[in-house]
């Protein structure tokens, strides 16, 4: 994984070396006027691929030991690295993820999101990367076993700005309960502050593995959702860019290892098996 150095001192000393030698050393532009060429993939911060995520959402992306890890901090890695870039991520909460985005308050989005008409009014995505369910989540002994138990009376828990939460306000005849970060929604169901929590299939399996025998998946619920980076509508060529990388990710069987690393015993979907 690359992330950017927090050496200073080190990286400024470099910086004067890189000074003294660079009308020696740097090399000619294409066109051969002695100009070195300007970057490939234009981002906010030259060399530096800022990547907004809520950080709170395992298997995807999560903090563990100080470093982010997760299958999307894994693949977006990989393809900055094919891009010649270093990774900073940014937290972000999600609910305002897409505006911070379309703002270049920093270049990509990798947060588990699902590429959906109403969120393309405000930035681009690329091309799918992931195929995902939503579960519906309740305490063990619940007398709820599929949607259709859901009733009025009921009080649904689903994080701000998700699909999970538009499917719940438009298809269950329940209270809908907000919160900030999918794992308080799973902390107040255990908690019997609620009946049940609508999420993405895989982050919910993640999940109750911290709440062994008090909450489990009564049903998956399959929305035809797929993942997708998000970008600013401002820099199409980042975008072009990621997908050109991520096409030789999925290609090569990168992308394969990587997901049965995190979905051991799941199989890779067709349109995710490599070619080569």
């Amino acid at each position: 994984m690359r992330r950017r150095s927090s050496f200073i001192v080190l990286a400024a000393l470099m910086a004067l070396i890189g000074t003294a030698c660079a009308e020696e050393a740097a090399p000619p532009s294409p066109g051969g006027n002695g100009e070195t060429a300007a970057p490939t993939v234009p981002t906010v911060q030259e060399g530096i691929l800022q990547v907004g995520s809520c950080l709170d959402y395992p298997p995807f992306e999560s903090v563990e030991g100080g470093d982010e890890v997760g299958f999307d901090v894994d693949l977006a890695e990989e393809i900055a690295s094919r891009l010649g870039l270093e990774v900073e991520w940014v937290r972000a909460d999600f609910d305002t993820i897409f505006t911070a985005v379309a703002g270049q308050q920093f270049d990509m989005v990798a947060a588990a999101s699902t590429i959906t008409e109403e969120r393309q009014q405000t930035v681009d995505f690329s091309d799918p990367y992931y195929n995902s369910r939503q579960a519906l989540v309740v305490a063990e002994g619940s007398d709820i076993t599929s949607e259709e138990d859901v009733g009025e009376g009921h009080v649904i828990g689903v994080q701000r700005g998700t699909t999970g939460k538009a499917y719940a306000e438009e298809n269950l005849d329940a209270r809908i309960k907000t919160f900030t970060n999918a794992p308080d929604a799973f902390r107040d169901l255990e908690a019997g502050n609620i009946d049940a929590v609508v999420n993405d299939e895989p982050s919910s399996a993640e999940i109750i593995a911290d709440f062994p025998g008090q909450i489990l998946i009564a049903a998956a619920i399959d929305t035809n959702e797929r993942y997708g980076f998000a970008f600013s509508k401002d820099n199409p060529e980042l975008t072009e860019a990621v997908n050109g990388a991520l096409a030789e990710v999925i290609a090569d069987g990168t992308y394969e290892t990587i997901f049965s690393a995190y979905f051991p015993g799941v199989e890779v979907p067709p349109e995710f098996q490599g070619t080569a």
